[in-house]
């Protein structure tokens, strides 16, 4: 969309009167209802040809409605060609198989080299603009050192109906999304549940705690233990985890909570260096390899925003966490 698109509606006779933002939200159903609330705002809605700027306006049947959408602006990060691995990509969405080590949005320390700037580039004029911005809409994230699959919008429609389906979590609608980590020892319970709230660390702001219910944000995981690494007298377990909400660092603070963080977690698993040092040398060797921690976005599945098509995608386990289970496996 390189210029700027003009519509207009002529409500039927007997149309029941109701806020003009809701009326265009059920004509133009490729904009959010706060783009078009916005538009409005802006002076880009009149109604009989004088224009309208407020959105709770009542309008009804009879009367002509014209909406005027300027062209998205270019987006501040600028595009960089930046290798990607793209499982799924059509007008609406982008699925990425994201590398440890990206960066998934710009922010301080991070201002380039991010997977924001590599959908600028790759998607150039397919993004038809978040907002009235020519960018990528992201509804989720991952850590800079988790890897794996991840959904990016590329309209006001896909953005719109993903982060909808990301709220819910799979509580009731068709998200799914598992993880696979590897943590240290094994859970007493093969398949459970951790329930803790969690907030950021009043002394160190780059961390997260587990706090009581009153003070931090309802955050629930649910877990299965895969693996015992090595079978006999486990030192790690593969584990499988599904999360219930999304909160920041969610699977890495509830496993650590549990007595069991993931191997490679500088953050959460600190304490654990000592049972490091305990591993044989090819397990010692993965580890140092692994550098991060040992989490993967191993299955998402969603209903595509346009045509309703369940879509589900899987990525298999990185080469260095492969490295690190098969030297785990073969520990004596």
């Amino acid at each position: 969309m390189n210029d700027a698109t003009r519509q207009e509606w002529l409500l039927e006779d007997g149309t029941a009167a109701d806020r003009l933002d809701r009326v265009l939200a059920r004509l133009q159903a490729d904009l959010s209802r706060s783009r078009l609330q916005a538009l409005i705002r802006e002076g880009q809605v009149a109604v009989d040809d004088v224009p309208v700027l407020d959105p709770n306006r009542k309008v009804a049947g009879g009367v002509r409605i014209t909406l005027v959408v300027p062209p998205p602006v270019p987006a501040e990060p600028a595009g960089e060609a930046i290798d990607l691995t793209v499982v799924y990509e059509d007008d609406d969405v982008i699925v990425i198989d994201k590398p440890p080590g990206l960066v998934v949005h710009p922010a301080a320390g991070h201002d380039s080299g991010t997977l924001v700037n590599a959908l600028i580039a790759h998607c150039g004029e397919s993004l038809s603009g978040i907002g009235g911005v020519k960018r990528p809409g992201i509804v989720h994230r991952l850590d800079k050192d988790t890897s794996g699959l991840l959904v990016v919008a590329k309209n006001d429609l896909a953005h719109q109906a993903l982060a909808a389906q990301f709220a819910d979590h799979g509580r009731t609608g068709p998200l799914e999304r598992a993880y696979l980590a590897i943590l240290w020892g094994a859970p007493e319970r093969r398949r459970g549940t951790v329930e803790a709230a969690l907030a950021r660390s009043t002394h160190n702001r780059e961390k997260i705690v587990v706090v009581g219910e009153d003070r931090g944000r309802y955050a629930i995981t649910h877990y299965e233990v895969l693996e015992g690494l090595p079978p006999a007298q486990p030192l790690a377990s593969l584990v499988r985890c599904e999360l219930e909400t999304g909160r920041t660092h969610q699977i890495r603070v509830h496993m650590a909570h549990l007595g069991h963080p993931l191997l490679g977690d500088a953050t959460y698993g600190s304490g654990f260096k000592t049972k490091a040092n305990r591993l044989a040398e090819p397990s010692k060797e993965a580890l140092k390899a692994l550098n991060r921690q040992a989490l993967h976005a191993a299955i998402l599945g969603f209903e595509h925003p346009r045509s309703g098509e369940f879509l589900r995608f899987e990525s298999p386990l990185p080469r260095d966490m492969t490295g690190l289970l098969e030297a785990l496996r073969a520990e004596i």
